[in-house]
């Protein structure tokens, strides 16, 4: 890999090629890492319907500006998994009730940021987790009518 880059000294990055990572794979992986993130609860999904268990996910990833380096390897690791870009996520999800939220929701927050940044390195620079709907074993057979 040194070998390449020493062959092609003067041509940008930019002209070189670079990685880019979709929106919508960017949100399949959240997704995916939000649902083991809960399934780590199994008290909360115990009471999730089967077809409401996968979380939904809004993206948008922006591609970070070209950095300027000094030196031919002036750049770092981290350097080079940050030029990647930035993800600004949403992610609604439902829970059983009752159970622990807060905790469900920052497992979902932690691990999604981690694992992003590992598998596209993308940074995650904002993420919202929201409860879009809450599942008790009182409103399973209930139907749509209100629980006193």
């Amino acid at each position: 890999m040194t070998g390449e880059a020493e062959r092609r000294p003067g041509i940008p990055r930019r002209e070189r090629g670079a990685i880019t990572v979709a929106d919508r794979v960017v949100a399949k992986i959240a997704s995916r890492v939000a649902r083991e993130a809960l399934g780590r609860f199994p008290e909360s999904a115990g009471r999730v319907p089967p077809g409401r268990r996968t979380p939904h996910v809004t993206t948008s990833v922006r591609r970070a500006p070209e950095r300027r380096t000094a030196g031919r390897d002036g750049e770092s690791a981290a350097g080079r998994q940050a030029a990647l870009g930035e993800a600004r996520l949403h992610i609604t999800v439902e829970l059983g009730y009752p159970s622990d939220i807060g905790e469900q929701c920052a497992a979902v927050r932690r691990e999604v940021t981690e694992r992003l940044r590992t598998w596209s390195g993308l940074d995650v620079s904002y993420l919202v987790v929201s409860v879009g709907r809450l599942h008790s074993a009182h409103t399973r057979h209930a139907g749509e009518e209100r629980v006193r």
